[in-house]
């Protein structure tokens, strides 16, 4: 009975903030696609140590927008689909160690 009225109180809780449109609820949940937007500022290829040991290429890449920045690691050597001071919108997949791209435009 306590578990059944903990759920209805958290369901009750999200439900009545949530009303407000000043909460947020959001997770990453494994298949969610993500999107970051702004102007390529640096591109860098590097290298780190994967969940099994192995080494694995990624492409650490800084975008500025409104005056803050965002630096994504993307899977493999994706220095080619990031041009200097241009503005993108990236969709990707993030893993552990690395983000796998679905799509790159350029804006």
């Amino acid at each position: 009975m306590k578990r059944l009225f903990c759920l209805f109180l958290v369901a009750w809780l999200v439900t009545t903030l949530s009303a407000c449109g000043n909460v947020f609820v959001r997770g990453a949940l494994p298949g969610e696609l993500s999107t970051v937007s702004g102007s390529v500022s640096v591109v860098q290829l590097s290298a780190v140590i994967g969940e099994n040991g192995t080494t694995v290429q990624i492409t650490l890449v800084t975008l500025l927008q409104a005056g803050t920045s965002s630096t994504i690691g993307f899977c493999g050597d994706q220095r080619n689909q990031f041009p200097m001071q241009q503005t993108i919108r990236a969709e990707f997949n993030p893993g552990r160690t690395c983000a796998s791209i679905v799509i790159i435009v350029i804006v």
